[in-house]
């Protein structure tokens, strides 16, 4: 047995933490850039913390989802401002915007040298500025991961800069900072960050500890995302999606992910989809191809096992099966409003595109098996609804 796990420097978890936000910037540089989402006057109090306390603070507000030149955009000012940390606070957007920021503010060469599947995809050479993230939703993980996903506007897909100098050197997760989601940013994120466990335990990158973190996570999402839904101010259900989240992202960046991720990555692009709805109204197919293939050409593999185990943990059933697991997500989507992958503007014109640009999706390299073209057309028909 042989592999390799990368985490966060430190990682801070519980009620009341984003307090100590003034204390780590501290200790990695003086003048911090700090990434948010549109609206930077949710975070006034934390930014008020952080002058209080001396900081020279810089702050870079990202609409929507990040496209490569706001990374760049942002690495420009942060290199104007003289910033020796960069800090990004709110969703995956700004946190993978803050960790981008990060490495090309040190990595000045054009941002296609390092860029996976349309760039050159070559290695950062220089370490970037110190990255601290602070999630606001509970979903993707980006805290505990070491790559940015970026839009490229045009080639009309999503792509990741990576590498693992880029995982943060503090990731501060405080689940009170999720509770103000409105339900359908807590549906979205939410099965995101469940879509990243489950696909996470059955990749064929899956390893002891990955397992295990999955293993936490899954039942914690399982419980707490229904609650979070019904009641945003349930705040065990917030603190139990906050580390269901950052399981996720522990255990993606070191078992990798699968066909949901890698149709997810051309999808965003095309369509500019919410990430999580466009995971959602995935998970359930991928979830039922993936084990019909399993049955089919690999009884014996071990994803068919995990699975099972998948099933037990998310219905709490010990009799569960492997299609149980797909009946369970399919329900939980309808519970949540998901919407199908229709209603998010993809049509059946569109799947030979899609199809074409998720089998070169880095995702779909941690897929327990391979899908043919047909199957995974087959996917997205399904999907579409």
């Amino acid at each position: 047995m042989n592999f390799t796990f990368q985490t966060p420097g430190k990682v801070i978890f519980g009620r009341d933490t984003a307090g100590q936000l003034p204390e780590h910037i501290a200790a990695h540089g003086r003048a911090p850039l700090i990434v948010t989402g549109a609206t930077p006057e949710r975070h006034q109090a934390l930014l008020k913390a952080l002058r209080q306390a001396g900081l020279t603070v810089t702050v870079f507000p990202v609409a929507g989802e990040p496209a490569v030149e706001t990374a760049a955009t942002g690495a420009r000012l942060a290199r104007e401002a003289g910033c020796d940390v960069v800090v990004g606070i709110g969703g995956g957007g700004a946190l993978d915007t803050a960790k981008a920021v990060a490495a090309l503010a040190t990595n000045t060469a054009e941002i296609l040298t390092y860029l996976e599947v349309v760039g050159q995809g070559r290695p950062l050479t220089e370490r970037p500025l110190p990255c601290i993230a602070v999630p606001t939703t509970a979903g993707t993980g980006a805290e505990a991961t070491a790559n940015a996903v970026l839009t490229v506007p045009e080639a009309r897909v999503k792509v990741s800069l990576r590498s693992a100098m880029m995982l943060p050197e503090v990731a501060l997760v405080d689940p009170l900072l999720s509770a103000t989601m409105p339900p359908a940013v807590t549906a979205a994120t939410g099965l995101d960050a469940l879509t990243q466990l489950l696909e996470s335990f059955v990749s064929d990158k899956a390893n002891p500890m990955t397992d295990a973190l999955c293993r936490e996570g899954l039942p914690r999402a399982a419980r707490g995302l229904a609650a979070a839904y019904a009641d945003g101010n349930d705040l065990q259900a917030r603190e139990d999606m906050a580390l269901a989240s950052l399981l996720g992202g522990m255990a993606l960046a070191n078992a990798k992910l699968g066909a949901v991720h890698g149709f997810a990555a051309p999808i965003g692009g095309l369509f500019g989809a919410p990430h999580g709805f466009v995971c959602a109204s995935l998970l359930p197919f991928v979830t039922a191809a993936n084990i019909k293939a399993l049955r089919d050409r690999a009884p014996e593999a071990p994803a068919l096992a995990a699975y099972a185990t998948a099933a037990r943990l998310l219905t709490g059933s010990p009799e569960a099966t492997p299609e149980d697991a797909a009946n369970w997500l399919a329900a939980t989507c309808r519970a949540l409003q998901a919407p199908s992958l229709g209603n998010l503007g993809v049509t059946a014109a569109d799947i030979p595109l899609v199809v074409e640009k998720a089998a070169k999706a880095s995702s779909m390299r941690g897929n327990p098996v391979e899908l043919s073209s047909d199957e995974l057309a087959a996917i997205l028909t399904a999907a579409i609804g």
